[in-house]
C-alpha cells in the first residue's frame, strides 16, 4: 500500500505555534509546555498566547513552599479569630502553573508537581533558562510535560504575533471528547517510541492526546494519518534518542513454512486487513526529522549529565542552622544555640490556643509550649574545586601542557558565576608539585601557568599521591573537591624514585585505591595517540570515567571536563 509523502518538518516557530494551539486545545490532557529560552522579548511574545488557554494561569518559582502550592493554618487570622483558620493553596483549584527558571526546580519541588499533574486538573508551563546543555528540567517533569518548544537562536524577524482564532478553537474544544481514535493508533505509537529509544510509557500517551488535539482542531471526527504525524512530531522528537544510541533492533522470527490454508479468513479478520494501518517507518522519519540532530545530541548530554552519579553541577550539600537555601522547619527545643523559627512556631501553638486556654482557665493571648517550638534550617551548598594533576613529562610535555593551560583558564573564567576553584598540580622528573592553589584568582592562575616546565620521566605514583593530598586538604576547608587526571599512562617512576615501570604501575594503582577509598571523585584523560590499557585499569581502579583524547585542544579539553564533573 502507497502511503502519501511526509511533509516538510515544521519551522522552529511554526512548531511553537502548532505546540501553543493542541495546548490551549487540551491542557489538562497534554500535561503542560516545556519552553527552552532565556529571558527575552521573542519568550515573552510565546508566553502572550497562554492567555488562550482555558485554564487561570499562576505563577511560581522554584524556591516555593508547600504552604502556598498545598494550602495551610492562616497564622493571622487563627489568632485574631480563636479558631484554626485554614488558607487555600495553588493546587486547590485548576489551574495552569508558569514556573520562572523551571531548570533550578528541586527534586522535591519537581515530585510535587509531578504529583500534582497526575491529576487531571492542572497544566504545567515550564519556562526553562538554562544557559547550559546540561542545565534541564527535573526528568519527573521532562517525563510528564507533553510539549517541547525550544526558540534559542531565533531572530524577531523571523517570528510573529500567534493569535489562536477563538470560535475555532471553542469548536475544537467542543469536538475534542467526540474524537474516535482508530483501535491501532496508541499500539502504533507505542512502537514508534519503542524505536526512537524512547523507554517512558507516559510518551506515547501523551502524543496519542496529542493526535486527538490535533484531530479535533482540523475537524476531524477520527484521528488521522496526519494528525498522528503531527503528533508524533510535536511530543515525541525532543524525547528521542540520537540514532547512534539506540539499540539494534531485535531481528523479527522468520514465519513457519506450513501448507497454506485455503480456508476464509473470518469477516473480522478480513475487515482488518481491509484497514489502512498507520505507517510507522513514516512516523519514525517524521519524528527525527522533527528537530535538528545536534539538539537531540544537547539533550541527550543534559539527560546523561543529569542522571549520572554526583553529576548535580554543585558541591556537596549540607544541613545547617546559620545560613544557606531555607528548608522545612523542625521541632527542636530551646537552649541548643539554633535559631527559632518564631512564625512556624506559632503556627503550630495556634491550632491549639482555645483549648489551652480552657484547660489552664487563662486569659493569655498566646500560649506556648515546648513542643510548639520549631527550629531554623538551611541547606548550605559547598564551593567546588577540580584538581588538575597533568603528566609534564617526555617530549610531548608542551603540547599536554599548552592545552591544560587552555582548559584551566577557560574553566576558570566560567567559576565566578559557580563559585568553583581551580587548582594545577604536574608530576615530572622523580616527583610532582603543587604549581596552583585552590585559586578563582583569573590573574594568579595565568602568572603561574605561564612559567610551568616540562620535560623527564613519569612518576603518575607522585602525581595521584599529591592529588589526594590536595583533595583532603580542600575537603578540610568545606570544598567540594575532584580530580581530573590528564596523561599519557606511561608511568615509569615508583613512589621510592626508581625508574622502575612495573612497580610504578602498582603503585599507581595503590594510590588509585587510596583516592577511590577516600571518596573523591575523578576523571581519567588519555592523551596519548592510541588508548592505552594501563590508563583503563587505572580508571577501573578509581571508579572513575575513561575518556580518550588524543590531540585534543583546550576547548575540547575544557568542555568535555565540564560535561563529566555535571558543570
Amino acid at each position: 500500500m502507497t502511503h502519501p509523502a511526509a511533509p516538510e518538518p515544521l519551522s522552529p516557530w511554526e512548531r511553537a505555534e502548532a505546540a501553543l494551539t493542541l495546548l490551549a486545545v487540551d491542557p489538562v490532557g497534554l500535561k503542560g509546555l516545556w519552553l527552552r529560552a532565556r529571558a527575552c522579548p521573542l519568550r515573552d511574545r510565546v508566553t502572550a498566547a497562554l492567555s488562550a488557554l482555558p485554564l487561570p494561569l499562576r505563577r511560581i518559582h522554584p524556591t516555593i513552599g508547600d504552604d502556598a502550592l498545598f494550602g495551610g493554618l492562616d497564622l493571622a487570622a487563627t489568632l485574631s479569630t480563636g479558631a484554626p483558620v485554614v488558607q487555600k493553596g495553588i493546587l486547590d483549584e485548576p489551574a495552569a502553573l508558569v514556573l520562572a527558571m523551571a531548570e533550578r526546580a528541586t527534586p522535591g519541588l519537581a515530585a510535587r508537581i509531578g504529583t500534582a499533574l497526575d491529576e487531571p486538573r492542572h497544566c504545567l508551563i515550564a519556562l526553562d533558562e538554562g544557559a547550559e546543555r546540561d542545565e534541564l528540567l527535573p526528568l519527573g517533569l521532562v517525563d510528564r510535560l507533553g510539549l517541547f518548544i525550544d526558540i534559542d537562536g531565533l531572530q524577531w524577524g523571523d517570528t510573529r504575533d500567534i493569535a489562536i482564532d477563538p470560535d475555532r478553537l471553542a469548536a475544537a474544544r467542543a469536538r475534542l471528547a467526540s474524537v474516535k481514535t482508530p483501535a491501532r493508533a496508541g499500539e502504533t505509537l507505542a512502537r514508534v517510541a519503542a524505536q526512537c529509544g524512547i523507554a517512558s510509557l507516559r510518551a506515547p500517551t501523551l502524543a496519542l492526546a496529542a493526535a486527538r488535539a490535533q484531530a479535533a482542531w482540523e475537524g476531524h471526527e477520527a484521528i488521522t494519518e496526519d494528525d498522528l504525524r503531527r503528533a508524533a512530531d510535536l511530543v515525541l522528537a525532543h524525547r528521542a534518542l540520537p540514532a547512534s544510541e539506540e539499540a539494534p533492533p531485535e531481528p523479527e522470527p522468520e514465519p513457519p513454512e506450513d501448507e497454506p490454508d485455503d480456508t476464509p479468513p473470518p469477516p473480522e479478520q478480513e475487515q482488518q486487513q481491509g484497514e489502512e494501518l498507520f505507517p510507522e517507518e513514516m512516523l519514525v522519519e517524521a519524528v527525527r526529522a522533527a528537530l535538528p540532530s545536534d539538539l537531540l545530541e544537547q539533550l541527550a548530554a543534559g539527560r546523561a549529565a543529569r542522571v549520572a552519579r554526583g553529576a548535580t553541577g554543585t558541591g556537596s550539600a549540607k544541613s545547617g542552622n546559620r545560613r544557606g537555601r531555607p528548608l522545612p522547619s523542625r521541632m527542636g527545643r530551646l537552649g541548643t544555640g539554633a535559631r527559632i523559627d518564631l512564625v512556624g512556631t506559632l503556627r503550630a501553638a495556634a491550632p491549639w490556643q482555645p483549648l489551652r486556654r480552657r484547660q489552664q482557665q487563662s486569659d493569655a493571648i498566646l500560649l506556648v509550649r515546648p513542643s510548639d517550638i520549631r527550629i531554623k534550617r538551611f541547606r548550605e551548598t559547598s564551593d567546588r574545586v577540580l584538581i588538575f594533576a597533568v603528566d609534564a613529562s617526555g617530549s610531548s610535555a608542551m603540547a599536554r601542557l599548552s592545552e591544560a593551560k587552555g582548559a584551566v583558564e577557560l574553566l576558570l573564567g566560567q567559576a565566578y558565576a559557580r563559585r568553583d576553584h581551580v587548582s594545577l598540580l604536574a608530576f615530572r622528573g622523580r616527583d610532582a608539585e603543587l604549581i596552583l592553589p585552590p585559586t578563582r584568582s583569573l590573574v594568579q592562575t595565568k602568572r603561574r601557568l605561564a612559567g610551568l616546565p616540562g620535560g623527564g620521566g613519569t612518576p603518575l605514583a607522585h602525581g595521584l599521591r599529591l592529588a589526594l593530598a590536595v583533595g583532603m586538604q580542600a575537603r578540610a576547608r568545606g570544598m567540594t573537591p575532584t580530580v581530573a587526571l590528564l596523561t599519557d599512562g606511561r608511568g615509569n617512576i615508583a613512589l621510592d624514585g626508581s625508574a622502575n615501570r612495573a612497580q610504578a604501575e602498582e603503585d599507581a594503582l595503590k594510590l588509585a585505591a587510596s583516592l577511590r577509598a577516600s571518596g573523591l571523585p575523578a576523571i581519567v584523560i588519555d592523551t596519548a595517540n592510541r588508548p592505552q590499557l594501563a590508563l583503563a585499569n587505572l580508571a577501573r581502579a578509581l571508579d572513575a570515567p575513561y575518556i580518550a583524547l588524543p590531540r585534543a585542544d583546550a576547548h575540547r579539553l575544557s568542555s568535555v571536563i565540564g560535561a563529566a564533573m555535571g558543570d
